[in-house]
């Protein structure tokens, strides 16, 4: 990651907001990718005045939006077909459903949360799509939400200037503590109805 951050600073601009969006969007797709220390580590050129921070506010969130809509895509062709059928076996079908009806009760607060919610972002999009969310909602909703953390992390990559790496050290716990609660906080949900549905 350092050697790439290194040779990130020695490109281009063009290529650097290229970097930056191409990156917040894989980070969608195929998570967990440090997408979040890219854009830190872009906040630092933005303070040395390598490159402009609403040039490189615009892409990331740009970035990020789509790659939520590509998984939302995804979930609304395919959701159905992968889970509903069995294609994932240590999922079971009743708490597909589940997830489905409580993403359809508070799925757009979920959407604005996402991009706070390190390391569950495509599951996030992917069940968006899936539960069918009106699309535009969820887009708008996601952009917003996208808006707010490239910002937060802009802000802190520019005002830490050099220093930036000290921040990745707080990302990482971060991360792993959401990912951790979310986890739990799946398991609790999925045994409660479990255990309703089992009791009627």
């Amino acid at each position: 990651m350092e050697d790439f951050v290194n040779s990130l600073a020695q490109l281009d601009p063009f290529w650097i907001y290229v970097a930056v969006a191409g990156i917040a969007y894989i980070e969608n797709i195929f998570p967990p990718f440090p997408s979040d220390v890219i854009v830190v580590a872009a906040g630092s050129l933005v303070g040395i005045g390598t490159i402009d921070f609403t040039v490189a506010l615009v892409l990331a969130t740009a970035g990020s939006t789509l790659g939520f809509m590509t998984m939302y895509k995804l979930g609304d062709w395919f959701g159905d077909k992968i889970l509903e059928k069995g294609k994932i076996k240590f999922i079971p079908l009743d708490s597909v459903h589940m997830v489905e009806k409580w993403f359809k009760r508070y799925g757009y607060w979920v959407v604005v949360a996402n991009r706070f919610l390190a390391g569950t972002r495509a599951v996030v999009s992917f069940f968006a799509g899936m539960s069918e969310l009106p699309i535009l909602n969820a887009t708008a909703l996601s952009c917003v939400s996208a808006l707010a953390w490239n910002f937060i992390l802009l802000y802190a990559g520019k005002e830490l200037g050099e220093n930036w790496r000290s921040i990745v050290i707080y990302l990482q716990a971060y991360a792993q503590t959401i990912t951790i609660a979310a986890l739990v906080a799946t398991v609790i949900l999925v045994w409660r109805y479990l255990y309703k549905r089992k009791r009627q």
